[in-house]
């Protein structure tokens, strides 16, 4: 495991003012799109099956249309990233809202199982638009310890947004399978948001290098660091979607409803961490909070992977949901500190690369393992993962004066350029 280094802290660029209730309001609706894009249509799966089933492979080709957005948000990020520095933020950002609605809301349409698949395809590039591009905006808007504040906001928000689109697409799927599909079209009246409130921050020069000229902005060496730790998260937290509902048929009878109310236990309590985040942050820093993460998780998966009685199973989703809570908002805080303006948005869309990838494979590492030591083995190893990173973390030399809290800021850059 590769762990963070705080080697080449590159500084902060002021704003002019802090982004207005409207605006924050915008980034935060659109944060909650993101957890629509692939699991609000997982209830409509059987039925879509039985539709299409005269297609060759239907089986097979109606799992990837769960599955295929978090591969296309893994894949497109990066490209993403960089139009959020060339072209805008906003621009960016505007067209991804727009293109979510049209693309996620096809399959109330589409009567054709591969369009409905090309479709998806399209989803999966507008949410790596709108992580992307939403968290940037957040880390432009909102320097220091106000931006430990919002990255919470936001990952609250998310949460809130999981407990509430999933449960309303289980309760559409009842009705016809393209229900759930409708739920998308809510992004077309939020693009009239975006372009109505929000602002394209200042652009900024590189740093000045020895000779004057303005220097090339790199890549910190700590974002390598902060993107394995994402991956091996990502990997171990998807395992509860992706297994939970078969461990708890195993050990409980618990059927699929009764699964996807402890799914949502697990939200909310992610809900509930993220939104107290900045306080989190301002008391304790960064790598102090990245090692109660990872400790948590190692808590809550031991518990989970250890215990036949479903209570306790309830109480390791807990622990989980609040592990989660703290992670992307302490990582994205602890990497925006380090990343220069200029390359702000390829930088962090690492961090969406890594989050859906990690989510893509964990189905493919974990299964394995559920065949040689159950699925209670699967928790378990995700439990030593934990307190791995964890140890790694606490005994490296990385981050230690971000243990304090907030990084200081550096000085503001002399003059202003547009973007490269």
């Amino acid at each position: 495991m590769v762990t963070p280094n705080n080697d080449e802290f590159q500084g902060e660029q002021p704003i002019p003012r802090p982004a207005s209730r409207p605006v924050l309001a915008t980034l935060l609706v659109a944060s909650m799109l993101t957890t629509m894009a692939g699991a609000i249509i997982a209830p409509s799966l059987p039925a879509m099956e039985k539709h299409f089933s005269s297609v060759d492979n239907a089986a097979f080709l109606v799992r990837m249309v769960l599955t295929i957005p978090a591969l296309m948000i893994a894949v497109g990020a990066p490209f993403v990233g960089t139009l959020v520095d060339r072209v805008g933020r906003k621009p960016v950002l505007a067209c991804s809202v727009g293109l979510f609605g049209i693309a996620g809301g096809s399959g109330l349409l589409l009567d054709d199982l591969y369009a409905i698949l090309a479709g998806r395809l399209l989803l999966g590039v507008a949410v790596a638009g709108i992580m992307t591009a939403t968290t940037t905006l957040v880390t432009d808007y909102y320097p220091g310890e106000s931006r430990s504040r919002i990255l919470g906001l936001q990952a609250g928000f998310m949460g809130f947004g999981g407990v509430a689109f999933l449960s309303l697409g289980g309760v559409l799927a009842d009705l016809d399978w393209r229900g759930p599909f409708a739920i998308y079209l809510v992004a077309l009246p939020l693009t009239v948001l975006v372009l109505r409130y929000i602002t394209e921050p200042p652009a900024v020069a590189a740093p000045a290098g020895a000779d004057g000229r303005p220097a090339g902005a790199r890549m910190p060496s700590l974002a390598f660091g902060i993107y394995a730790l994402v991956l091996a998260s990502q990997v171990m937290f998807y395992t509860i979607p992706s297994q939970l509902p078969f461990y708890l048929e195993d050990i409980g009878g618990i059927g699929a409803s009764g699964a996807g109310l402890a799914i949502a236990l697990m939200s909310l309590a992610n809900a509930l961490v993220g939104l107290n985040f900045g306080r989190i942050n301002k008391r304790f820093g960064v790598r102090p909070v990245a090692v109660a993460t990872f400790t948590l998780l190692a808590l809550g998966f031991a518990t989970i992977g250890a215990s036949s009685h479903v209570a306790l199973v309830l109480a390791g989703l807990v622990l989980v949901g609040a592990g989660i809570g703290m992670l992307i908002p302490n990582l994205n805080t602890w990497l925006a500190s380090r990343t220069p303006a200029a390359i702000r948005g390829r930088v962090l869309s690492g961090v969406t690369s890594c989050l859906f990838l990690g989510q893509f494979l964990s189905p493919v590492l974990s299964q394995p393992v559920s065949g040689s030591l159950g699925i209670d083995g699967i928790y378990l190893a995700a439990a030593g993962i934990g307190i791995a990173v964890a140890v790694v973390l606490l005994l490296s030399r990385a981050g230690r004066q971000d243990s304090a809290g907030a990084a200081p800021q550096a000085p503001a850059p002399q003059a202003a350029a547009g973007r490269r």
